[in-house]
C-alpha cells in the first residue's frame, strides 16, 4: 500500500512542535510517515491536518483528500467553508479534555471554598463565619454536555457537588440532572450557584448568557466561561456584576482575542481574566487523535469526531 500524503496546514512555527509528535503517533498507529509534509501537490493529498488560522482557505484543489482533520476543538471558523466537501473532523483528545477538566474543577473549587474571600481578607481580622458548605450543598450547572461538559459534570458529581447540565437536545448522564431545550435552560440556570459554560459557538448559542438568562440565576451566582466568548453578552454580564446579581466571573474566552487592554473586564474587581488557556491543544495528545483517524481512513473504518455541518459542531 503506498504511503498516504498527509499535508500539515498550520502556521509555520507549529511544524517544529508537531512534526516529531505526529511521526511518533503515526508510526505507533502503523501509518507510513514518508508522506507527512508541509508542501504537496493538492491533487495528491490524502489527508489535511488543519489549523483554521493557517493560510489555507480554498480546499477545491484537494480532489483526492479523504478528510480534513482540525487541530482545534472549535470549528466555527471553518464549518461554513463550502469548499470543504470532504469529511471534517474536530479535535477531541485526552489533553484537551483533561486540561478543560482541571481548569473547571480548579475554579469551581476556588469559588466553592471562597478562596477569593480569604485572599482579600489577609488583614489581621479573624472571620470564623466564613465556612463553605459541603460540596453536596453547592449547586453547579454545566451548560453544554458534549465531551468536555460531560466530563466536567461527572467529575464534579464524583466529589459530591449537586450537578445539573443543559444541552440543546436531550442527554442522559448518570448522576446528573439533565435539562434540554428553551424551558430546560431556565430550570438549569435556576439551579446554578456556580455556572460553567461549555457550549460551542453556533447561531443558537451566541448571546445565550444575556439579561434574561442572567436574571434566572440565583442572586450572587458565579460564572466560569472557558467555552466561547460569543456565549456572553458583555454589557449584560457587566451590569449584573455591578448590581451584585453575579458575584464573580472567571472568563477565559472573549469575542475579541487578545482581549483589548481597554476592555472593562480587566479593571472589574469581580472579574478574573485568563488568556484562553483552559484547554490548550498539546501536540503529543492531539497527534494521537490525528494518527488514529488517518489509520481509520486507510483501513476503511469510520472516522472519529466528525462535524455535523447542520448543527455547526
Amino acid at each position: 500500500m503506498p504511503s498516504p500524503t498527509i499535508l500539515f496546514a498550520a502556521k509555520s512555527e507549529k511544524w517544529a512542535e508537531y512534526e516529531p509528535a505526529l511521526r511518533k503517533a503515526l508510526q505507533k498507529a502503523g501509518v507510513d510517515t514518508m508522506g507527512l509534509t508541509t508542501e504537496a501537490d493538492p491533487a495528491e493529498v490524502d489527508y489535511i491536518i488543519y489549523a483554521p488560522n493557517s493560510g489555507l482557505q480554498d480546499f477545491t484543489p484537494f480532489t483526492r483528500a479523504k478528510a480534513v482533520l482540525s487541530l482545534w476543538a472549535g470549528v466555527e471558523d471553518i464549518v461554513g467553508n463550502e469548499t470543504i466537501t470532504m469529511p471534517l473532523a474536530r479535535m477531541v483528545d485526552y489533553g484537551l479534555t483533561q486540561g478543560m477538566l482541571e481548569f473547571v474543577m480548579g475554579h469551581v473549587l476556588r469559588y466553592h471554598l471562597m478562596i477569593d474571600d480569604f485572599l482579600a481578607g489577609q488583614d489581621g481580622v479573624w472571620r470564623p463565619n466564613l465556612v463553605p458548605p459541603l460540596a453536596r450543598d453547592r449547586k453547579v450547572t454545566i451548560l453544554g454536555l458534549g465531551v468536555l461538559g460531560a466530563a466536567a459534570a461527572q467529575s464534579l458529581a464524583r466529589i459530591g457537588f449537586d450537578v445539573a447540565g443543559w444541552s440543546r437536545s436531550p442527554k442522559s448522564i448518570e448522576g446528573i440532572a439533565c435539562y434540554h431545550g428553551e424551558d430546560g435552560l431556565f430550570d438549569a440556570m435556576r439551579h446554578a450557584e456556580i455556572l460553567v459554560t461549555l457550549l460551542p459557538d453556533t447561531a443558537a448559542t451566541r448571546g445565550l448568557i444575556n439579561q434574561t438568562t442572567l436574571a434566572a440565576l440565583p442572586h450572587g451566582a458565579k460564572i466560569i466561561n472557558p467555552g466561547r466568548g460569543s456565549l456572553i453578552e458583555d454589557a449584560a454580564l457587566l451590569a449584573a456584576l455591578d448590581t451584585g446579581k453575579i458575584a464573580a466571573a472567571t472568563l477565559d474566552v472573549f469575542t475579541i482575542e487578545p482581549l483589548p487592554a481597554s476592555h472593562p473586564y480587566w479593571r472589574h474587581p469581580r472579574v478574573t481574566v485568563t488568556p484562553h488557556i483552559a484547554s490548550a491543544t498539546r501536540a503529543e495528545t492531539a497527534s494521537e487523535t490525528i494518527a488514529e483517524n488517518i489509520r481509520r481512513g486507510e483501513a476503511g473504518e469510520a472516522l472519529l469526531h466528525l462535524v455535523d455541518r447542520a448543527a455547526g459542531y
